[in-house]
């Protein structure tokens, strides 16, 4: 029963990592989206180095893709401040962990998700008013490079 619990918390904190591809997603391969292999890749990436520079150099790929506007740069400024990820949560000490009730340890999850759900509240606000500044031309930019963070994740993973 530790075991499944301590899975549970893993697998909470690999999926709030996980989600931040969400932001600013790597470009899809030219047919048919990402392939394993990319997201593969891109699931390495969230296992070290410097998180934040990463997410940095997408979000100065899709700008650069989106050729925005003087008038569209203060919205894009926004949404990336909107868009940028907290710090993943610390990891809960087990021993700590261990000695709460079982439903201590729910209420703990549930708080944690909370908080990501307030942040991707915010999150969502700031890209739709970005979203609406952005052309027909833009978005369909947009909605290639952002967002892509569900393709390829859940039930039939890795099929195709």
């Amino acid at each position: 029963m530790k075991q499944l619990h301590a899975r549970m918390i893993s697998g909470f904190i690999a999926a709030a990592a996980l989600s931040t591809a969400v932001y600013a997603a790597p470009p899809a391969p030219e047919q048919g989206g990402p392939d394993r292999g990319a997201m593969q890749g891109m699931h390495q990436e969230h296992k070290g180095g410097d998180f934040k520079e990463r997410i940095a150099r997408r979000q100065a790929v899709l700008h650069d893709k989106l050729k925005l506007t003087g008038t569209q740069e203060a919205a894009w400024k926004t949404y990336i401040a909107a868009a940028t990820p907290p710090a993943p949560p610390a990891r809960p000490d087990r021993a700590q962990w261990e000695k709460l009730s079982a439903p201590e340890r729910m209420e703990k999850m549930m708080t944690m998700m909370k908080e990501r759900e307030g942040h991707m509240a915010t999150h969502l606000a700031a890209m739709k008013t970005f979203y609406a500044t952005l052309s027909p031309l833009q978005q369909q930019i947009f909605n290639d490079n952002v967002g892509g963070g569900m393709r390829g994740h859940g039930h039939g993973h890795g099929r195709g």
